[in-house]
C-alpha cells in the first residue's frame, strides 16, 4: 500500500508482518517518520534517526522479500518489510511502494541534516560464517558432480543406462539449484556501508515489481 495521506507531499506505506497480527502503518511526514501497530504509535524526527539496515531476507512464502531495519534515539526498532501477509498459502509482494517509501526516507532525512548510520546487508559476525559453509557446499557440490557417474557405476556393477544417469544429473541439478539461491542471498547480503544518496540496488526491490505473485515466484 502506497498512497498520499493529508499532505499531498506524505507518502504512506503499510504492511502486514504476520497474518494473525495488526498492520504497520508508516508515514512520512514533513518533520518525522509516523508508525502505527494496532494500538500503538509514534513519532520519529527525521533528525533522530541513528541507523537504518537494509537487506535481502527471504522467507518460505516469499522469495523476494526486503527488510528495512530503523533505530531511533526514542521508540522502538521499526522494521519495514518489501512483503505482506495476504492469506494463509501467499505474502504480496509490494516492490514498488516499498522502494518509493524507502527512498524517500533517506531524502527526508537528508534533507533534515540527519546522519545515521547506514549499513547494507548481513551482520558481519553471521554473514562470513554463512560464506565459509556456503564455500564448503559449493566444493562438495563440484566433487559431486564429477564423482556422481563413476560412483554410480560402481554401486550397480555396470554401466548406468539413461534413467539412472537421468536421476543423478536430476539430483544434481537440484543442489546446485539450491546453491545458486544461498549465493544470490550472500551477493545481495554482503555487508557494507551507503549513503544517503547513494543506496545499494541490490538491496531494494526493483520498482517495477509491485503486484501481488505465487508464494516462492522469484526473478
Amino acid at each position: 500500500m502506497d498512497q498520499p495521506d493529508g499532505d499531498a507531499a506524505d507518502i504512506q506505506y503499510a504492511y502486514k508482518a504476520s497474518l494473525m497480527g495488526g498492520g504497520w502503518v508508516l508515514r512520512l511526514g514533513p518533520d518525522a517518520l509516523h508508525w502505527a501497530m494496532g494500538a500503538a504509535s509514534g513519532t520519529v524526527p527525521y533528525s533522530s534517526i541513528r541507523r537504518i539496515r537494509l537487506s535481502f531476507r527471504p522467507v518460505t512464502m516469499q522469495s523476494m522479500r526486503f527488510l528495512a531495519e530503523i533505530w531511533s534515539d526514542k521508540g522502538p526498532k521499526i522494521p519495514i518489510a518489501s512483503a505482506s501477509w495476504k492469506s494463509m498459502m501467499e505474502q504480496e509482494r509490494q516492490d514498488e511502494g516499498y522502494a518509493r517509501f524507502i527512498r524517500a526516507l533517506h531524502e527526508k532525512i537528508a534533507a533534515a541534516g540527519g546522519r545515521p548510520d547506514l549499513r547494507a546487508g548481513s551482520v558481519a559476525f553471521l554473514y562470513w560464517p554463512g560464506v565459509l559453509v556456503f564455500a564448503g557446499l559449493l566444493v562438495m557440490g563440484l566433487s559431486l558432480a564429477v564423482r556422481s557417474i563413476d560412483l554410480g557405476e560402481r554401486a550397480f556393477g555396470q554401466p548406468l543406462d539413461w534413467t539412472q544417469i537421468a536421476a543423478l544429473l536430476a539430483l544434481i541439478a537440484m543442489f546446485f539449484w539450491l546453491l545458486w539461491q544461498m549465493g544470490t542471498f550472500f551477493k545481495r547480503n554482503l555487508p557494507r556501508r551507503y549513503t544517503l544518496t547513494d543506496i545499494p540496488a541490490d538491496v531494494l526491490p526493483k520498482a517495477d515489481r509491485g503486484t501481488a505473485r505465487r508464494p516462492g515466484t522469484a526473478v
